[in-house]
């Protein structure tokens, strides 16, 4: 297996985590909150998709799945402070908690429709690369600068944490 190979592999992860919880998800457990986080399970799926989104799209030179497909609209957040660049970065936790669906079965299919999108650019996009492609500096505002490699696996990572917390959310047995 190469490296691209592993880092698709990689990026069919948050989706397989979500496939273990997502049919049982009652929707109304969309909008919990437990401990009074303001990250709700909608607002950890929306995010975990949204931040991989908005860092792969560039990367990729194409639109992100967020307007191109018009998740934007369909999500209606109005006037919700998206946070740093639209993904939830630095929200306080009005705007995080402002950012949900419907606690509806629709509500649900939106979520995961927008998710699954987001991850199949991605997945789709990594199979264009080449393995020069991964060494490529990317950002050189860090020490050491950031590769293309490092960037992928970082997104990735991080929403696959995202999910892992929404299943912990999701299995408690008395969603608040």
């Amino acid at each position: 297996m190469n490296s691209l190979e592993v880092l698709k592999d990689l990026a069919a992860r948050p989706g397989q985590a979500a496939d273990y919880f997502w049919d049982d998800l009652d929707p109304a457990a969309l909008g919990a909150h437990p401990g009074g986080h303001p990250n709700s399970v909608a607002w950890l799926i929306w995010h975990a998709a949204r931040e991989t989104d908005a860092q792969i799209a560039p990367l990729a030179g194409a639109r992100q799945v967020w307007t191109a497909q018009g998740f934007d609209r369909r999500f209606d957040l109005g006037d919700v402070d998206l946070g740093y660049e639209g993904m939830g970065l630095g929200q306080d936790a009005a705007a995080a908690r402002a950012v949900r669906v419907p606690e509806t079965g629709e509500g649900k299919a939106l979520l995961r429709e927008y998710f699954d999108a987001v991850f199949q650019m991605t997945s789709e996009w990594i199979g264009t690369l080449g393995e020069n492609d991964l060494d490529r500096v990317i950002d050189e505002s860090w020490d050491p600068p950031v590769t293309l490699g490092v960037r992928l696996i970082s997104a990735i990572d991080d929403a696959a944490q995202h999910v892992g917390q929404a299943a912990y959310i999701a299995g408690m047995p008395e969603v608040p």
